[in-house]
């Protein structure tokens, strides 16, 4: 049996790094870590057929991505109030309390944008969707003190939905609005955000045009699968300050290390680590 057993859940997971990162974080802590890939559509199963089986197993917890984040929330108790308003999740612990559900998504995005900006405000943002993760970043931009954020998904009614659930959230003076053209959101916003799958191995394109980024300063993609996405290279060639969805992969898994182990990480090693070559199958 391993020390610390966990999963992740979603549908195009093959080539996530999750579980090599959570396999290193163990090394770091003397740990035996296996971390388990489940794709729900592969498995012949429903979302809530994998995860009452994770529950009723030897899983100490389990990381949920793509498009599982918002349905989670139905299965678990939520203790932060904030993490109840986002109404999304991507980590879950098993104890003999119940399911509790958190969202790293949340602070990983807060550390990342601060690791890279610092105490820059985001002041006006386009946000291109508003699914689990988008709703995340969107609370996290308002925790950073965004006081225009513009909204935009091809789901008009979930779009509307996160403007509502932000507009009861923020400081008066907070300026929360939809749209649904991308060209006409962007004009005058200092930040882009892509929150989409687009750009995804499997999903190629952009969702943000480089006619958008006229008068923008800085760019955040929550896609880190390839690194390099199409819409952060034209963002860096047009000039902006480009935040990588990496830094965001890496720090809602440090976050989900500490809810899951409660151990300590030398972040610099798990970097050189986890951009050293992976060692190749016995």
């Amino acid at each position: 049996m391993p020390d610390l057993h966990l999963g992740l859940i979603g549908d195009n997971i093959k080539q996530s790094s999750t579980p090599r990162l959570h396999r290193l974080a163990g090394l770091q802590n003397g740990l035996d870590v296996q971390y388990d890939s489940l794709i729900p559509p592969e498995m012949n199963k429903t979302f809530d057929q994998v995860f009452d089986a994770c529950q009723s197993g030897s899983y100490r917890g389990i990381n949920i991505t793509y498009p599982y984040k918002e349905i989670a929330t139905q299965h678990v108790e939520i203790e932060d109030a904030q993490v109840r308003r986002i109404g999304a999740i991507n980590t879950v612990v098993f104890s003999s309390h119940g399911p509790r559900g958190y969202n790293t998504d949340y602070s990983g995005f807060l550390d990342a944008y601060r690791k890279e900006r610092g105490h820059m405000p985001p002041d006006r943002v386009l946000l291109v969707g508003t699914g689990g993760v988008g709703r995340a970043i969107a609370f996290g931009l308002l925790t950073l003190g965004a006081r225009d954020i513009r909204l935009t998904d091809c789901d008009p009614e979930r779009a509307h939905g996160l403007a509502s659930d932000l507009r009861a959230a923020a400081p008066a003076g907070t300026n929360i609005t939809v749209g649904d053209t991308v060209d006409d959101l962007a004009q005058g916003v200092e930040g882009l955000v892509n929150c989409t799958p687009v750009g995804m191995v499997g999903y190629g394109g952009t969702a943000i045009p480089t006619t958008a980024m006229r008068d923008a300063t800085w760019a955040f993609d929550a896609v880190y699968t390839p690194i390099h996405t199409q819409f952060l290279r034209e963002a860096a060639q047009a000039g902006l300050q480009v935040i990588s969805g990496y830094e965001l992969f890496f720090f809602q898994g440090v976050n989900a290390w500490d809810i899951f182990a409660g151990h300590p990480l030398d972040q610099a090693l798990l970097r050189a680590d986890l951009n050293a070559p992976a060692p190749a199958p016995l």
